[in-house]
């Protein structure tokens, strides 16, 4: 190959000043009517001409082979039914028939899964960019035509675009879908989910319009049946029962006639609402005053959600001191409004140090023993009084206190120890300064005093008096609430810091929150986190030595078990790798929890029929076409740019791509069109003869 090139040895503009100039005097002696006008220009041409600098280029050309994408998408949604196979075949014959092709090399880019969904856009986006445009002949994508980037699709493209898509016309597929679900809850309260179920694709005739069957269940429990016609919103009413998680499962029943549908995945959705409570109501009804009765109000102040109502008994009925009443307190005790009209919008009731002097009448204690087996919680913090005729044990709220005292106060330094149980307990487990095993000592300071007293059968002891192992903090679960006894008032020593003090508030604080069912610090609960990458960690937390296997059951109805390995007292976790999203289901013994690793029904399961409506616009742009792979793979030849890249021939359908007839030059070589000499010899020579013809010279010689 060879070219002609300039190099200038002044700026273009001074080389076309000296061609204008050498223009105007040739005109200017042609107006005069010299004879050596022509002359005149051509020297003045030959100069600016060797100013220009032109230069002979000389290379070799070589041909460079045509490249095609053959775009292979390998997500989630093309392991439906047939898809795989189509897909399999397609790309097996096109590439054999590329690969037959002269000069056409084969790039190939495959479409895997992605959290995002199918990211064919940004997959032909890169491949396009990683190529010189020059040499793209043409791309073909195996594909259902399913993307979930369509803005990264590229308007136009170089060469024809050809998509073949996979499935088969007659698919169809019924959906569940969740246009809105709330993330919290109050408890108590009733959240509203917003769902629908959506038909897409050739539906049969005799599902068309036919109510789909949907099971709701809330954390496992007994489901709720309802019929939902498609393409009619639902708004379920989901009741928010406790703090933490409440796991809503919905499943669609799958058709009971006609074609099966594409695939369950989408048929199912778990929802997860974390229930908050709106403020906890707390009733504290201090006996006494006393020094530990701050510490009770000071731990439940610092809680801004806690709407505490504390009474205190500065003088009992049988004192007559005559100091005035206003003198006393600001109001009376209302024990009627308390206990009988509205101890029901409590979520704990507290009882420091309360001695039964009368004050609440005995249908009053009914009361609260009603309360509390209906779902209450009642805390019992103790002090000489215990050990008294006044004591509450004396009283109808006798019977749901775990324990019952023996009469006696026990005044002398003890240090508080766990038990067995307490090194397991949630309450209890891993408090500041407790020890770390059995044999280790706490690093606590001492109370001085103590009420004895003795566990009823079933309940759980957590904290002893030190050598004596005496029973200090009794737990117990009576109806659906909740009760706990601490046998000592002395928790306000290690607030003042006490020979070293000790976890005073969080103590407590545990302690309030267990008998209001707070979810961490249930002690038998089945846990599960959930990673990015699919993993899930499982934690079993027990009163038990043991624990596990738990069974888990994925979104295909396989169930494997995953045994779990101690991580410290009734504490057992186990890491699980998930080999897809879904919902899974965990159980162990009578403890079920449902978990959504990603969406329980995935992005790419949301639309699953085939559809050319994100690729057909770039197809038709490019002259390409969109092809059905149920009617065969088509075959595969060239054409010219501005011939048709597709058509239906004898055999079948065809495609083309378009020979770019690209080229790379080697060997460039360059070597000026006139040496100086030769350049200063022509402009020479071209003005001498000038001036000689003009001279007249010429004329005489002949």
């Amino acid at each position: 190959m060879t070219g002609l090139r300039f190099d200038p040895a002044l700026p273009w503009a001074a080389v076309a000043a000296i061609a204008a100039v050498a223009l105007l005097a040739a005109a200017w002696a042609l107006w005069r009517g010299l004879p050596g006008w022509a002359l005149r220009g051509l020297a003045g041409l030959a100069a600016a001409a060797a100013l220009a600098g032109p230069v002979l280029e000389r290379g070799v050309r070589q041909g460079l082979s045509d490249i095609v994408i053959l775009i292979d998408d390998r997500t989630a949604s093309q392991t439906l039914p047939g898809r795989a196979a189509q897909v399999d075949a397609a790309v097996a014959q096109l590439t054999a028939r590329l690969s037959a092709l002269p000069d056409v090399d084969l790039r190939r880019v495959t479409v895997g899964d992605d959290p995002e969904g199918t990211q064919l856009g940004t997959a032909m986006t890169r491949a396009l960019a990683a190529e010189p445009e020059a040499r793209v002949a043409g791309i073909i994508a195996v594909t259902d035509g399913q993307a979930h980037d369509t803005p990264m699709i590229p308007k136009t493209a170089p060469a024809p675009v050809h998509v073949l898509l996979t499935g088969a016309p007659d698919d169809w597929d019924r959906r569940l879908v969740v246009d809105e679900a709330p993330a919290f809850g109050l408890v108590g309260e009733t959240a509203t989910i917003r769902l629908s179920v959506q038909d897409q694709g050739a539906v049969p005739a005799g599902m068309a319009g036919r109510a789909a069957t949907l099971r709701v269940r809330l954390d496992g429990e007994a489901e709720q049946v309802i019929a939902l016609p498609p393409g009619v919103p639902l708004d379920l009413p989901v009741e928010i029962a406790h703090a933490g998680q409440n796991v809503v499962s919905l499943r669609l029943d799958p058709p009971d006639q006609g074609p099966a549908q594409l695939t369950d995945r989408n048929d199912a959705a778990a929802i997860q609402i974390e229930g908050v409570r709106d403020r906890l109501r707390v009733l504290l009804v201090s006996g006494e005053p006393h020094p530990g009765e701050r510490t009770w109000r000071n731990l439940l102040k610092s809680d801004a959600n806690v709407d505490l109502i504390h009474f205190t008994i500065l003088r009992p009925p049988d004192k007559s001191d005559g100091v005035p009443v206003d003198e006393m307190a600001l109001i009376a005790f209302p024990t009627q409004e308390l206990f009988e009209q509205r101890i029901a919008d409590f979520d704990l009731i507290i009882f420091d140090r309360y001695r039964v002097r009368g004050i609440l009448p005995p249908q009053y204690y009914e009361n609260i023993r009603r309360y509390v087996e209906e779902g209450g919680a009642l805390l019992v913090s103790s002090g000489p009084e215990i050990a008294s005729v006044e004591s509450l044990n004396l009283s109808p709220l006798g019977a749901i206190l775990p324990a019952r005292p023996t009469g006696r106060i026990v005044e002398e330094a003890f240090r508080p120890d766990l038990t067995e149980a307490g090194r397991r307990h949630p309450v209890t487990a891993g408090l500041p300064g407790a020890p770390a095993t059995a044999d280790a000592e706490p690093t606590w300071g001492r109370w001085l005093q103590r009420g004895e007293i003795i566990p009823e059968p079933g309940t759980e002891v957590v904290m002893t008096a030190g050598d004596d192992d005496a029973p200090l903090l009794v737990l117990n679960r009576v109806g659906e609430g909740r009760v706990a006894m601490l046998a000592s008032d002395q928790v306000w020593l290690w607030g003042r810091g006490f020979e070293g003090g000790g976890p005073q508030l969080e103590l407590l604080r545990r302690v309030a929150h267990w008998s209001m069912k707070e979810p961490e610090l249930e002690e038998e609960a089945l846990l599960a986190s959930v990673t990015r990458d699919l993993s899930l960690t499982v934690t079993r937390r027990t009163m038990q030595e043991t624990a596990g296997p738990v069974r888990i059951t994925g979104p295909d109805g396989a169930a494997r078990d995953l045994p779990l390995e101690p991580q410290g007292p009734g504490r057992f976790t186990a890491t699980w790798q998930a080999p897809a999203p879904g919902l899974y289901t965990l159980a162990d013994g009578d403890l079920t929890r449902l978990v959504a690793i990603g969406p329980a029904a995935p992005r790419e399961f949301e639309q699953t029929v085939a559809s050319d409506a994100a690729l057909a616009p770039l197809a038709a742009a490019t002259g390409g076409a969109v092809l059905n792979l149920s009617d065969g793979i088509p075959d595969v030849r060239t054409a010219r740019s501005a011939r048709s890249a597709h058509g239906r021939g004898v055999v079948g359908d065809w495609i083309a791509i378009t020979p770019r007839d690209a080229a790379q030059v080697s060997g460039l070589s360059r070597r000026p069109l006139l040496p100086d000499w030769a350049w200063l010899a022509l402009i020479a020579g071209l003005a001498i003869a000038a001036w000689l013809l003009e001279g007249g010279r010429l004329r005489r010689t002949r």
